[in-house]
């Protein structure tokens, strides 16, 4: 059974400026920044993912102390047991040295797959937000239906058409596309490692899903310009979602290392690995990406909860060599303002896009 949407101007509503804040899980989505983005008239997005349902709520509590704007609560989606045991065995042996080098135990692969989903949404529909957005697959019809009936927006992510169509049947409001240049983890429904290395870039996916449905679209994938915003927008999306952008930001919760990577010459590139987690997800090539990445399996979250104390000792020893740096292909223009005046600054670049490609129709138009 599928519901109708409710169209891009309950989306466009949201927000004075189309810029959303990526949910950024492990920290950095924090309500300083969520606040921050939202109050300068973007779309701040907490990140409810790794986090207790009890640590979510007071999030929002706190978010809502910092700002009387609406935002948004992202979920990670319940995985299938589809990881081979033997596989993530053979992976923590690999990683055996790496547990040497930092004194820190590898993690238990066989901690909770569903990061306490149906407690999650128990809380997001006695105490709704404005929207919801969900990861790594797409809500059965009734969750989606009890969020619109608590007053709240949802959104899907989709890394491909039919993805995007599932999402609509399903009775989403609104699909985030996801390009293949977008940092951290794609958001697939279903983890096929057959298909590694075959992402469809921003532009081309949205022309593509655009075809395929008719809910408001949000684009996310590598952008951190205002001009990059107006592309997207001019191919058919509502919205532009933008991560490693404030990633840097004062307010974020990410590693200072994190922060510092982005721009750091040390990291030339990004790569799609599952060094990490056991799922594709983009960061910055470093030493572990390297030695481990090729020999990672399709075991999420089991990979995740391996390497979790790793990552940490990493970061407390100062060595980004080993810690998670997701960012987007676009990590290299990021700036380090405040999250509010990016939001600003942004809007500024936007409207002088649209401003130049306006005087460049007229002039085309007068040539004839």
């Amino acid at each position: 059974m599928a519901f109708e949407s409710r169209g891009a101007s309950a989306l466009t509503g949201l927000f004075r400026y189309p810029i959303v804040q990526a949910p950024m899980a492990g920290g950095t989505s924090c309500p300083s920044l969520v606040a921050a983005v939202s109050g300068a008239g973007g779309l701040g997005f907490l990140a409810a993912g790794y986090k207790t349902p009890t640590a979510m709520r007071e999030e929002i509590a706190e978010t809502r102390a910092l700002t009387d704007r609406p935002f948004g609560v992202n979920l990670f989606m319940p995985q299938p047991p589809v990881a081979d045991p033997a596989a993530v065995d053979v992976y923590g042996q690999r990683l055996a040295g790496e547990a040497d080098r930092y004194g820190a135990p590898l993690g238990d692969p066989d901690l909770s797959r569903d990061d306490a989903y149906e407690a999650k949404l128990a809380i997001l529909l006695e105490d709704p937000v404005a929207v919801v957005s969900f990861h790594f697959g797409c809500p059965a019809p009734e969750v989606l239906a009890a969020l619109a009936e608590a007053g709240t927006l949802t959104v899907v992510s989709a890394t491909s058409a039919a993805e995007a169509l599932a999402a609509q049947r399903a009775g989403a409001d609104a699909v985030c596309v996801q390009g293949v240049e977008a940092g951290g983890h794609q958001g697939t429904h279903h983890d096929d490692a057959g298909a590694d290395g075959t992402g469809v870039g921003l532009l081309t996916l949205l022309a593509e899903v655009r075809d395929a449905v008719t809910v408001p679209l949000i684009a996310a994938g590598g952008l951190m310009r205002g001009d990059q915003i107006a592309a997207v927008l001019a191919a058919g999306a509502s919205a532009a979602q933008l991560g490693t952008a404030f990633l840097v930001c004062p307010e974020s919760g990410a590693h200072d290392l994190h922060k510092r990577a982005m721009t750091d010459p040390l990291f030339t590139r990004t790569e799609l690995t599952r060094a990490f987690s056991g799922r594709p997800a983009r960061g910055l090539v470093n030493r572990f990406i390297r030695e481990h990445g090729p020999s990672a399996p399709a075991a999420y979250p089991q990979v995740h909860h391996l390497t979790s104390g790793l990552r940490k000792a990493a970061a407390q020893a100062g060595d980004p060599q080993a810690m998670a740096l997701w960012a987007g292909q676009g990590h290299r223009l990021a700036r380090e303002l405040p999250a509010g005046r990016l939001v600003e600054v942004l809007a500024a670049e936007l409207d002088a896009a649209r401003v130049a490609l306006t005087r460049g129709s007229e002039l085309r138009g007068s040539e004839t």
